[in-house]
C-alpha cells in the first residue's frame, strides 16, 4: 500500500524517472541488499538521465534538422571528399560555439555538407546548445513577410535565441 503511494506521489511531484527506478528496485530483490544511500543514489542518478534525455530530446526536436540521424560518429572519412579529420574533430569539442565562431562548410552538390552540419548541430545540442535548421530561400522568404507585417524585430530575436543556426 504505502509504495503504490509513494510512486504516485514521484508521480504528481513529476518525479518520473525516479518513479521509474523504484519501481525497477523493487523488481530486482538483489537491490535491497544495498545501503540506503547507495539505493537513493541510484534513483537520483535515474532522474537526472531522465531529465537530460528530455532536454535533449526538446533541443532535437526545436532544432528541426534536416537529417536527424547525421552525427558526427557517423561521418565516413573513406569517402573520398578532402575531409580534414582533424579539423572536424576540433569542431565536434563545440568550443566555437561558446567562442560565437561560424563554421562555413562549402562543397560540390551531394558531397555531405548538409550531413556535416546537421551532424555537428546535433552534437551540439548533446552539449546542451540550442540549434536550429533553415532552408535559406524559405527563411528570406520569412523574412521579407515579417518586414512586411511588421514582426521583422520579433523575428530576428527569435532567431538569435538559438545559440548554432544552421543557413543550408
Amino acid at each position: 500500500m504505502i509504495v503504490e503511494e509513494t510512486l504516485a506521489k514521484l508521480r504528481a511531484m513529476k518525479f518520473y524517472g525516479m518513479a521509474d527506478a523504484f519501481e525497477q528496485q523493487l523488481a530486482q530483490p538483489e537491490t535491497a541488499s544495498l545501503p540506503f544511500e547507495d539505493r537513493f543514489g541510484l534513483l537520483v542518478d535515474q532522474e537526472w538521465i531522465y531529465r537530460e534525455n528530455r532536454k535533449l530530446a526538446y533541443r532535437l526536436g526545436r532544432a528541426k534538422l534536416r537529417i536527424p540521424e547525421a552525427c558526427v560518429e557517423k561521418v565516413d572519412y573513406q569517402v573520398p571528399r578532402k575531409l580534414n579529420k582533424s579539423l572536424l574533430l576540433r569542431l565536434t569539442n563545440t568550443d566555437w560555439v561558446e567562442k560565437l565562431q561560424n563554421v562555413i562548410i562549402t562543397g560540390p552538390t551531394g558531397s555531405g555538407k548538409s550531413f556535416l552540419a546537421c551532424a555537428l548541430a546535433q552534437k551540439a545540442c548533446r552539449d546542451g546548445h540550442s540549434a536550429l535548421y533553415c532552408r535559406l530561400p524559405r527563411l528570406l522568404q520569412e523574412m521579407a513577410l515579417a518586414r512586411a507585417d511588421g514582426s521583422y524585430g520579433k523575428r530576428l530575436q527569435q532567431l538569435a535565441r538559438f545559440k548554432v543556426l544552421i543557413l543550408d
